[in-house]
């Protein structure tokens, strides 16, 4: 491969615990092999992915920057300062594809805003994969992220997406912190029409996957259990 260009590399991870060349590209394997500055959501699990893609440098020569999705005022500049000297770098998600539901977007962010090339590597992305399962409409569809905690909140916010979907004939997506994912199918099985959609697209891309889209009527009769797994959430 030929020497990287500089750029803000965005790394997609695993949903699973399958093997990266199982999920990545030759090409994108290629990429990360040669990255030695890396922006990360937690320090550890990124180097333990790292080691599975086999990457040229000692894990002692890495450069990682760890990103604190909870503190949305944490200065971000510093970790940009290897592009700003025309060192590639990468972005890591922990799951799936960065800046997608993903903290990574604020350093995606200010890279366009300091003039910095932006590359987007191939992998999975669960929105995508459920989607494409789903038998919903791939065409015109709405990304929701987690709806409101609060019950009364979050019912007033599933019949809104209803609504949404039989105006627009449009597919809404919407995921969950996966120990709330119970109460959550409580609610739309209690406050969605029985003719309605839902696909439940559970464990993508691992060998426990489960995906299926049935009425809400036909749920009420067979409801599964979710809890503590990772669930994308399809309305129409």
């Amino acid at each position: 491969m030929e020497e990287l260009k500089t750029a803000l590399y965005l790394i997609p991870c695993g949903l699973g615990d399958s093997l990266p060349e199982e999920y990545l590209t030759s090409h994108t394997l290629g990429i990360i092999r040669k990255l030695k500055h890396f922006i990360v959501e937690n320090e550890k699990s990124a180097r333990a992915f790292l080691k599975t893609c086999a990457i040229e440098t000692p894990q002692s020569e890495l450069v990682i920057f760890e990103l604190n999705k909870h503190d949305h005022k944490q200065n971000i500049n510093p970790f940009l300062d290897p592009l700003k000297s025309k060192i590639p770098t990468g972005l890591l998600s922990e799951a799936g594809c960065p800046a997608v539901a993903d903290p990574g977007a604020r350093v995606v962010a200010a890279a366009h805003k300091a003039n910095i090339t932006v590359k987007p590597l191939v992998g999975p992305s669960s929105l995508l994969l459920a989607l494409m399962a789903s038998g919903l409409d791939g065409q015109r569809f709405c990304f929701h992220g987690y709806l409101p905690i609060d019950r009364h909140d979050r019912v007033n916010k599933l019949q809104q997406l209803e609504k949404n979907a039989q105006m627009r004939n449009e597919t809404q997506l919407f995921i969950e912190a996966p120990y709330r994912n119970n109460p959550l199918l409580k609610d739309i099985l209690s406050t969605c029409n029985n003719e309605t959609r839902l696909c439940l697209a559970v464990n993508l891309d691992t060998p426990q996957e489960s995906i299926k889209t049935m009425s809400i009527a036909a749920w009420k009769k067979n409801i599964p259990e979710l809890h503590k797994l990772p669930v994308v959430f399809l309305l129409l």
